[in-house]
């Protein structure tokens, strides 16, 4: 019997029996045969030992098991270090929770004294003589007075004051008590976890710390986390105004800061700030800033028109090195000047959930997207495209959403003239820095000798809408809010000659097809290539491209992220799709102001098809800020770019603004039909449509007749209300030679992930796998004779790709009243998402 090595691969056996090693040229020719094609077939091995002479004495079995073993020693090696990895991750989490451990212990400490000095207090204060109610009056009075503090001296030596000072202060923060750390909503510390995350909890301000490890040198990290503008898109900039090198080796930076406003609806934000960059006696990088104020002998800037002057208290970052990268830990403490936002925002200035989700995690999110980009050596996906040229693009995408939105006078923006009606602000820009690079061929070969930009842009309150829910049915169904009748004939009519709207639709552009570019930051955000397929007879052919492109950026479509944002920017593209391509970012922004209090489920989509075609284009959204108890409001602000020639300005206004009510008119139908509150059941227009009443009897009495037994129990609820709440997943095919979904149930869609108005885009051999073709192909013929047939468990694909599960599946033929078939149903028992 043959012996064979399976530990290290260098062993071979001869025709006698006896154990032989590789030689180090047949160990190097079969290591360079595997990386070639790490699994031949037996016609590839008995060619490679043909074509490879020093591989002849070796057997095709042998040769054979060479390859299993080596793909073992390979799989062995990856997951030994992935292990290493996770290994990694978990020690440094452990320390970061005994810090935390300690942290907490020396609160509950301090919290136990305060209690019983305050008791003893009470206990004094109910023994002492009452004071007088004037005397009250005074003493009530003065605890309202704020101390008024003399200037901080501001000179080089008053700085350093200053910074040592912020350094303590932010230390205290960052590994001490000095404010009450609450853990952010959602987030569970864990190896896959983001890292350990927290808000504050009644202190000055809003504030939000994170701690966590990434696989980056500390030079480096501090190099990332000083470059904001390059991470954090609502910083549109900082200038460094003055540096002062310290005697223990530190950096002292006075700093100007501005942030843009996250909608029309608000002013944004200015900072001067004193930045302290040192290392501690233990080795750890500590980076740590605070608001110049109330100074004198130093640097100042005056109040600067469309800004609020904001204060960051100390904030900053502490970088411990560590095996493998370093440990990180990240404070924001900032006071918004929350009083100069209309109320109904000032939820947004003053929520620290808010505050960690677009500061702090995304500052960790984007440090372990670059070592993640470092890990992979920067290997380009399979557009060509390296992660960091990816992650450029993804971040002016967003910033010029950011620009376009906030149309600072200095960026060359001006306001053009309302027309009555102040609901849509319109504004053009003209200047060199904005038309760089516009002359280009930005519509897939459309010629472009646009010497202008508007922007037209606009907010709005949403009611009882997830905003993830929304920006996912936005994202899939552009023709819902995109197609409003403008399209390139309107501007032909006017001649606007290469006027192009940002949504997609110039000429008879029909069906879009999404073809993704990466997950980014921690797969919170998508960017992706929309392709608008041009259908039809389109105007000007030799002008109008057959296809156009979009680049599109999309983030916050996880519904369970606790005071997430939720935006969908886009920009066209020519079709070469260069890295320095210009863009002219549109798109949608939602933020929520208040949290979600109802107990829907974050896969819930609703029959939105029938709940449009009953609300009609009238449907409108209600403003009451008084809403009924458990409605969460959000904000969206809309901000749409078009290019034109500036002597059509006007023309070209007009139909930006009727455009832009058009897709408000439009996500105001589609949000009100997403929206739980519709209906007190949860259905929608299923009920009322006489059609769904006719097939939901026709399915339900089939089944009967088939199988011999109901297929729920008809109560008091109609037949239809019945079927649309079943647990299993109900749906119908068309009987075509390519059979697609015409009716699901609720389970149905969500298995789906999809909506009525989608289903009849999705095909029934696009969800099943092969095993499932097969099945129903082999039962096809029982159906149509018999009437049902029983097929077994399997695993299919929603719209989305997912894969699904499913313990068993029922199909029957569903006759009409005239006893003729009208479709094949589909009952998917216990399904799940795997």
């Amino acid at each position: 019997m043959m012996a064979m090595s399976c530990k290290d691969g260098k062993g071979a056996i001869m025709d006698n029996g006896k154990y032989v090693r590789y030689t180090p040229e047949q160990v190097e020719a079969l290591e360079r045969l595997y990386h070639e094609c790490p699994k031949p077939s037996s016609l590839r091995r008995q060619q490679l030992i043909r074509e490879c002479p020093i591989l002849s004495n070796i057997e095709p079995k042998q040769i054979k098991v060479w390859f299993q073993n080596r793909r073992c020693r390979e799989k062995q090696r990856k997951e030994a270090s992935r292990l290493q990895t996770v290994n990694r991750k978990l020690s440094a989490m452990n320390k970061l929770l005994m810090e935390e451990n300690d942290r907490l212990q020396k609160q509950v400490s301090h919290l136990v004294y305060e209690n019983g000095y305050f008791r003893q207090h009470t206990q004094n204060t109910a023994l002492a003589t009452k004071d007088t109610s004037c005397e009250s009056a005074v003493t009530n009075g003065q605890h309202r007075l704020t101390p008024q503090h003399p200037p901080r001296d501001a000179s080089p030596a008053g700085l350093l004051s200053i910074a040592e000072e912020t350094l303590a202060e932010f230390l205290s923060k960052a590994t001490g008590t000095a404010i009450e750390w609450v853990q952010m909503p959602g987030m569970k510390p864990g190896p896959d976890s983001i890292g350990i995350v927290a808000i504050s909890h009644g202190c000055t301000g809003v504030a939000a710390r994170a701690c966590g490890l990434v696989a980056l040198e500390p030079t480096r990290v501090v190099e990332i986390l000083k470059d904001r503008p390059s991470w954090f898109r609502d910083c549109r900039v900082i200038d460094i105004l003055n540096v002062l090198p310290t005697a223990n080796g530190g950096t002292i930076e006075i700093l100007y800061m501005q942030l843009y406003a996250p909608t029309t609806l608000a002013t944004a934000r200015d900072f001067l700030l004193l930045r302290y960059t040192s290392v501690t006696e233990d080795g750890s990088l500590v980076v740590c800033e605070r608001s110049l104020t109330n100074t004198q002998n130093g640097p100042s800037i005056p109040s600067v028109p469309n800004f609020v002057r904001a204060e960051m208290l100390p904030s900053g970052y502490l970088i411990r090195p560590c095996e493998g990268g370093s440990i990180i830990h990240i404070v924001d403490h900032l006071n918004l000047e929350a009083w100069s936002v209309p109320e109904v925002l000032r939820p947004l200035y003053e929520s620290s959930t808010m505050l960690a989700q677009k500061t702090t995690m995304m500052a960790l999110r984007q440090l372990r997207q670059i070592a993640l980009e470092v890990s992979q050596s920067g290997a380009p996906n399979s557009w060509g495209r390296r992660p960091a040229a990816l992650r450029a693009l993804s971040q002016r995408l967003g910033r010029g959403f950011n620009e376009a939105l906030n149309g600072f006078s200095d960026e060359g923006w001006s306001l053009m003239a309302n027309d009555g009606v102040d609901d849509v602000t319109i504004l053009v820009n003209s200047s060199p820095e904005k038309l760089m690079g516009l002359n280009l061929p930005i519509t897939n070969g459309y010629p472009s000798v646009s010497n202008a930009v508007l922007c037209a842009k606009a907010s709005m309150l949403l009611q009882n809408v997830p905003p993830a829910l929304l920006l996912r049915f936005l994202r899939e169904h552009r023709s819902e809010w995109a197609d409003n009748n403008i399209d390139a004939y309107s501007a032909a009519a006017v001649k606007l000659g290469p006027c192009s709207l940002p949504g997609g639709r110039i000429g008879n552009f029909g069906g879009q097809v999404i073809l993704p570019l990466a997950h980014m930051i921690e797969h919170e955000e998508l960017l992706e290539v929309i392709k608008m397929e041009c259908v039809g007879h389109c105007p000007e052919e030799s002008l109008m491209p057959r296809d156009m492109f979009l680049l599109q950026l999309c983030n916050g479509m996880d519904e369970n992220a606790v005071g997430m944002c939720a935006e969908l920017i886009f920009a066209p593209i020519d079709a070469s799709f260069a890295d320095d391509a210009p863009l002219l970012p549109s798109g949608f922004r939602i933020i929520p102001l208040d949290p979600i209090k109802d107990g829907s489920s974050p896969n819930r989509t609703l029959d939105l098809a029938s709940a449009l075609e009953i609300g009609g284009s009238g449907a409108k959204l209600s403003s009451n800020h008084n809403a009924t108890s458990g409605t969460a409001r959000s904000v969206m602000t809309i901000a749409f770019e078009f290019a034109c020639e500036s002597h059509m300005q006007e023309s070209v206004a007009t139909i930006a603004r009727q455009y832009v009510r058009s897709v408000i008119a439009s996500v105001q139908r589609v949000a009100s039909a997403l929206s739980p509150n519709m209906n007190p059941n949860g259905v929608h227009a299923p009920l009322g449509t006489p059609e769904a009443h006719i097939l939901a009897q026709w399915i339900f009495r089939s089944y009967s007749c088939y199988l011999g037994v109901e297929l729920f129990k008809s109560g008091s609820e109609s037949i239809l209300k019945s079927l649309w709440n079943h647990s299993d997943a109900i749906m119908c095919c068309s009987l075509k030679a390519l059979p697609v979904f015409t009716f699901a149930n609720q389970a149905g869609l969500d298995m789906l992930e999809t909506t009525l108005v989608a289903l009849q885009d999705i095909s029934l051999e696009k969800v099943l796998d092969e095993h499932g073709r097969k099945g129903l192909f082999t039962e096809f013929a029982q159906i149509m004779q018999q009437g049902f047939a029983c097929l077994q468990g399997g695993v299919c694909s929603s719209s989305m790709g997912r894969p699904v599960s499913y313990e068993r599946a029922v199909a029957w033929k569903v006759l009409n009243d005239e006893e003729n078939p009208h479709c094949i149903c589909f009952m998917f028992i216990n399904w799940s998402f795997v």
